[in-house]
């Protein structure tokens, strides 16, 4: 250091930090509290505190180099030393709290209304019935009156044509205040509701394989969230497909205020698979905000029920994960009937599984997800506003 150059200041020091990004959150270390202390000594030494979500982060030594590197070069410092720490429980969910707000705030323009709630219905494996329980979800949600978009993310497994009993061609058309043609979804009305569904299964035939890899995928989905004339909407559902790769990635970038809906089976080896679902949802911070357990007890006509896919999954993945268990959707003969002739049992059926699909409908609408209000909109600015000032406050 030369000797005319004095130390710098501990806010010249958290001014340089805030370049330093967190690979895995996307946030820079300051905005998201990671930096607890900054001490400079008189001799140019400066020490950083830096606490990290997990002891063992394999971003650590991504972050060290950053720190170092940036500190280094910059005039008055002699040397760069950091102090590592772990994140409390409750401070590790400020910092996803933060990270999502920022995800929210930098999230990329898309055609979904902002006072629409997002659902992701998703599962860690394919089987699970996790298609039919977006589809029926999506009519029960429609027959009380709600405006539902479908999306059918399941790019390559796609199913919600047959599923709803849709197989109109979509179209591309000019719409006002958009300088280029935009897709129109195909609408059908259920009761006093709507529909506006989306699928690549509108585009080719029931029968073709679509050979996409993972950036075609990702790059479908963004078209299908930027370049659809979606109307108003209070739901948007989205059927994921199984798995955490491309689509589900895309989808946590893109719609970052989207929740996430796990479906899973009563066997014990489908929760654990679908925990992964929960995982990769925990680590884009998206919130589950509830399971359903699908294909759950068979009763026959003589009162006897049996538990053909075994028992316990979904109260197990539910504890697991810590979310509500929202709904069990006995197995019926009538749910398999309904898909294959495109009329979902939710949508007038009087057993046992329409029952239990409306419930877990009326659940989401009241309690869990309700439709968003002007105010709600209004706040959700506002506390964004908010936070960043609380950050800057704590910051100065």
């Amino acid at each position: 250091m030369a000797p005319d150059v004095a130390p710098p200041t501990r806010d010249d020091v958290m001014s340089v930090l805030r370049g330093v990004v967190d690979p895995e959150l996307g946030a820079d270390v300051v905005s998201l509290g990671m930096v607890p202390d900054v001490v400079v000594a008189d001799d140019g030494v400066v020490t950083v505190t830096i606490k990290l979500t997990i002891g063992g982060c394999p971003l650590r030594a991504d972050i060290k180099k950053d720190v170092e590197s940036r500190l280094g070069l910059h005039p008055g410092v002699a040397d760069v030393r950091i102090e590592w720490g772990e994140m409390t429980p409750e401070e590790r969910s400020n910092v996803m709290s933060t990270a999502r707000w920022i995800a929210r705030e930098r999230a990329p323009h898309t055609a979904v209304p902002t006072d629409c709630q997002v659902v992701a219905v998703a599962s860690g494996k394919g089987g699970v019935g996790k298609s039919s329980v977006t589809a029926n979800l999506a009519v029960a949600l429609a027959a009380r009156g709600f405006r539902v978009g479908v999306l059918d993310a399941d790019i390559w497994g796609f199913s919600m044509p047959r599923l709803l009993g849709i197989s109109d061609r979509m179209e591309a058309e000019r719409v006002d205040g958009s300088e280029k043609p935009k897709i129109i979804p195909n609408k059908k009305q259920i009761g006093p509701g709507e529909l506006e569904v989306v699928s690549t299964g509108f585009l080719v035939d029931e029968s073709t394989a679509l050979m996409w890899r993972g950036l075609m995928l990702t790059k479908a989905v963004e078209q299908f969230l930027s370049d659809v004339a979606w109307g108003e909407l209070d739901y948007l559902l989205i059927d994921m497909p199984p798995g955490t790769g491309d689509v589900q990635m895309g989808l946590a970038r893109l719609l970052p205020r989207a929740s996430m809906l796990i479906v899973t089976t009563p066997a014990r080896a489908a929760q654990k698979v679908a925990q992964r679902a929960a995982d990769m949802a925990a680590r884009s911070f998206l919130p589950v905000i509830g399971v359903v357990e699908n294909m759950s007890a068979f009763v026959c006509d003589h009162g006897e029920t049996y538990a053909l896919f075994g028992d316990g999954g979904g109260d197990a993945l539910a504890t697991a994960i810590d979310a509500p268990l929202i709904g069990q959707v006995p197995l019926e003969p009538a749910v398999a009937a309904g898909n294959d002739d495109g009329v979902p049992v939710a949508t007038g059926g009087d057993g046992a599984a329409a029952a239990e699909f409306r419930a877990i409908a009326e659940r989401l609408a009241t309690e869990i997800v309700p439709p968003k209000t002007d105010t709600d909109v209004d706040m959700a600015g506002c506390s964004a506003r908010l936070l960043d000032a609380v950050n800057a406050a704590f910051d100065d």
